[in-house]
């Protein structure tokens, strides 16, 4: 027996009934638990995530709830494209908008500024030298499913669909094992290229590079200086 029907058979009825492919039906409901602040997972060119409306703190609360994750950590939001990152007001620093029109769609986050009228509730405030700073995370993902489901649910809020500490899912099953019925609807794509994480960058005006690597993943650390540096001798 295989390893995702051997995940399958340990899933209540339930919980292998909010399981479904990916057609624009299902779309259209994820869309409207999206909408009125329920949890979905989907998946990525990654693993697979869970993921709600980024403008709803009850709905993001119930990620952190349903993954046993202290609110203090944050939570990326998945983008359609980067043509949206005003109507969050949100904006890349200049080295990080280079970076993100080479590697995106794909495994990389980088860390964008927000003004202090954004919608989300995902922000993350920095303070230094008595003022704050708003941040947020971003993912344009490589993902053809997960396109088709943010064109329906436009940015999401998401985060890996595991309990916090355990390994990220590759499938819909694991995924569906790890949250249960804390999740309204999973859709299912398949295996994802799993399980490293997308790489994620911060603007940083102290480095030589200016970038600080937090958290290396897909993308290497090296690939991604070695992109600047060949940038900065074209010019």
């Amino acid at each position: 027996m295989s390893e995702q029907n051997e995940n399958s058979t340990t899933l209540s009825d339930e919980v292998r009934q909010r399981i479904v492919p990916i057609t624009d039906e299902t779309c259209q409901r994820a869309r409207d638990i999206v909408q009125h602040g329920g949890l979905i997972v989907v998946p990525t060119d990654t693993v697979y995530g869970v993921a709600c409306d980024p403008t709803n703190d009850a709905a993001v609360e119930s990620i952190f709830r349903a993954k046993h994750r202290a609110r203090a950590k944050t939570l990326q939001i998945l983008l359609p494209n980067l043509t949206v990152l005003s109507h969050f007001g949100l904006h890349l620093p200049p080295v990080l908008d280079q970076l993100s029109h080479i590697l995106l769609p794909g495994g990389f986050s980088p860390i964008a500024l927000a003004d202090p009228s954004s919608p989300l509730v995902t922000l993350r405030k920095v303070e230094s030298n008595g003022s704050t700073t708003l941040t947020q995370a971003i993912r344009v993902p490589d993902s053809q499913p997960l396109t088709h489901i943010l064109a329906w649910t436009g940015t999401v809020a998401a985060t890996s669909a595991n309990i916090s500490g355990q390994p990220s899912p590759s499938s819909v099953q694991q995924a569906a094992q790890a949250l249960g019925l804390s999740v309204d609807l999973y859709l299912n794509a398949g295996p994802t290229p799993g399980p490293v994480a997308s790489t994620v960058v911060e603007a940083d005006p102290h480095d030589p590079d200016g970038i600080t690597i937090i958290r290396e993943g897909v993308i290497s650390a090296a690939h991604i200086r070695s992109l600047l540096f060949h940038h900065s001798e074209s010019l």
